[in-house]
């Protein structure tokens, strides 16, 4: 008998089809979604997906910071670059400043012109002491801003005098401002060897940069020329030219566009801003006592102006126990 082939047990065969059983679901297993992520994953793609939105940031530029004019409409000027906001002036309201009526138009009409973006004159006010002139520069200020968008205020910005040598530097800073400013320095004189009026006097007229065309300056002194006479006559009687020998300094107060003359007031008008203010504030006496006494404290301080009748003003009210007050 011929041997043939054998042919594969059954056994063996079902040990094939077990084998080939067991990759099938392995196969399909492959081509089904992953299984749910193991615990930790999560915090893996988070951590990565923070990486990459910092690496992004770095290169992003900064978004433009807000503009440090928009927290106030008034400013303290600091030499070594400060500018410090005043949230609330001490200012008098423009009704109240009498006797000064013609001063008064003249600054605002020219104020308001610079804040319209038309040409405007630089402004010195001068002259007699306690008559209104940095209470009328701080009123005509806010005067100007009344109803304007927030956008459109003008911003007063005040300069000491032993800082006006740092004056250049704040120019550099205001030039770039979208907003529009009156820099504002009061009580402005000059005495014995001091030069920092140099620096003002670039600014005004003949630096190189010249005053930014969204600045005005104001400036108060009770020196029509800004030096004490007796400063002028001992440099005209040693100076070999006289004329020369003080006309640099002299020449400062030309500089100024506009010149506002501020003089000793009458009695009727002394009597005036007294009985203006005791109106404003609610303070009530009979008007021939009230002159009386108004008239008997201007004795005693040997002169009458505003700041005296002011100051007769508050002795009233706190003798009759009158509060003061902003309205």
């Amino acid at each position: 008998m011929s041997k043939k082939a054998r042919k594969t047990p059954p056994r063996a065969t079902s040990k094939t089809a077990a084998k080939a059983a067991a990759r099938k679901p392995a196969a399909r297993a492959a081509k089904r979604p992953a299984s749910p992520q193991r615990p930790g994953t999560d915090e893996r793609i988070a951590t990565a997906l923070e990486a990459i939105v910092a690496h992004l940031s770095a290169g992003t530029p900064a978004p433009e910071t807000a503009d440090p004019f928009d927290g106030a409409d008034a400013f303290v000027w600091h030499p070594d670059g400060r500018l410090s906001p005043v949230p609330r002036v001490s200012r008098v309201e423009i009704g109240l400043l009498k006797g000064i009526e013609r001063m008064r138009d003249i600054l605002i009409e020219n104020t308001e012109r610079f804040s319209d973006g038309l040409p405007a004159n630089n402004a010195l006010l001068w002259g007699a002491r306690g008559m209104g002139k940095s209470s009328l520069v701080k009123a005509a200020h806010a005067s100007i801003n009344v109803n304007r968008k927030p956008v459109d205020r003008l911003k007063l910005i005040e300069i000491h005098r032993e800082d006006i040598e740092s004056l250049p530097q704040l120019m550099e800073l205001l030039r770039s401002s979208s907003f529009r400013f009156i820099v504002f320095c009061d009580d402005l004189s000059f005495d014995g060897n001091d030069a920092s009026y140099k620096s003002l006097k670039a600014v005004l007229d003949g630096g190189i940069e010249g005053r930014p065309d969204n600045v005005i300056l104001y400036a108060t002194s009770n020196r029509r020329h800004l030096l004490a006479r007796e400063m002028i006559e001992n440099e005209r009687s040693t100076a070999i030219n006289p004329g020369e020998a003080v006309e640099e300094k002299v020449s400062l107060s030309d500089r100024f566009g506009l010149w506002l003359g501020f003089h000793r007031c009458s009695q009727d008008e002394y009597l005036a801003m007294v009985k203006g203010y005791c109106s404003h504030f609610g303070i009530k006496l009979a008007e021939d006592e009230l002159e009386r006494e108004a008239l008997e404290w201007s004795t005693t301080r040997g002169s009458r102006s505003g700041r005296v009748a002011w100051q007769f003003t508050q002795e009233l009210a706190g003798r009759l126990g009158v509060r003061i007050s902003a309205k």
